[in-house]
């Protein structure tokens, strides 16, 4: 019991070193997960202590980066939750079609597969010409892959049977372009993305938007870091704006199904009400 009381105390001055040194606040992530994590970067830095992380961290700015990926969650697919995206595709899209400029944010985009999943339907619905699409990430290690669009080629089956029950129209293989064991997304469809680095914790509205994916990001969050990012969330869609979370993400009861109705409760997209209250 006193070796994990001594290696609490040393988890909570390795996020309280994060925080104050470069603003990365982790101190309201799920305990379990973030416990997890570090123990690993503790072995694959070949530390003895997680204590022993905090000089490193705070006296070596290039440690930094390292960390962070080490503590973020970047698991994803191109058309993860294929329902998902078909329901975007038949009941938010027809939506977005009234707008003569669209704003999309996609919030926690790690390595871009899913960004460019949206970008590929948006196409296919003669959508994609006059959206822009803002993708984010904490981690700077996965902004870059993402940025790149080169993906592992063994993913590829996958992938393919995803678009397919995506509802995609055409081949998915048109979008790509093979070279050896990785695939490189069509430059066609970074034309109107902006890759840049945010935190949901602590800054503010990055853009106003019409579609806000956030996917599998709030359930790493406890409840006090749930309520602030759907506060950001909610401040940055525009009136009637939809709400896209994972499929494992639900909104709490207090307040908040008051503000964001169910356009598709089971894919859990949903769409900010027209409703003026501020969120609780």
């Amino acid at each position: 019991m006193e070796q994990e009381q001594i290696q609490e105390i040393e988890i909570t001055l390795l996020l309280e070193a994060l925080y104050l040194r470069y603003g990365y606040d982790f101190r309201d992530y799920d305990r379990t997960t973030l416990t997890r994590r570090i123990l690993t970067c503790l072995d694959n830095c070949y530390f003895q202590k997680i204590s022993e992380i905090i000089p490193r961290l705070i006296h070596h700015g290039e440690f930094l980066n390292r960390l962070i990926h080490a503590l973020s969650v970047n698991t994803t697919e191109m058309f993860r939750d294929p329902a998902t995206f078909a329901a975007l595709r038949q009941q938010v899209f027809p939506h977005l079609a009234s707008y003569p400029l669209i704003n999309i944010w996609h919030a926690g985009c790690a390595t871009g597969e899913e960004v460019y999943s949206l970008a590929i339907l948006l196409h296919e619905a003669d959508l994609l010409s006059r959206t822009r699409i803002y993708a984010t990430d904490i981690d700077e290690e996965v902004l870059t892959k993402a940025r790149e669009g080169i993906y592992s080629a063994a993913h590829l089956p996958q992938f393919e049977e995803n678009y397919l029950r995506a509802g995609g129209t055409g081949l998915l293989r048109d979008y790509l372009i093979e070279e050896d064991e990785v695939f490189r997304l069509d430059e066609k469809l970074r034309h109107n993305m902006v890759f840049a680095n945010h935190n949901l914790v602590t800054d503010g509205v990055f853009a106003e938007v019409h579609l806000l994916l956030c996917r599998n990001v709030l359930i790493y969050f406890n409840s006090t870091l749930r309520e602030r990012a759907l506060r950001l969330f909610h401040d940055s869609l525009s009136r009637g704006g939809y709400l896209c979370l994972g499929h494992a993400e639900a909104l709490p009861m207090h307040g908040w199904k008051t503000l964001f109705l169910p356009l598709a409760p089971r894919e859990r997209i949903f769409r900010k009400a027209l409703a003026l209250e501020p969120p609780p």
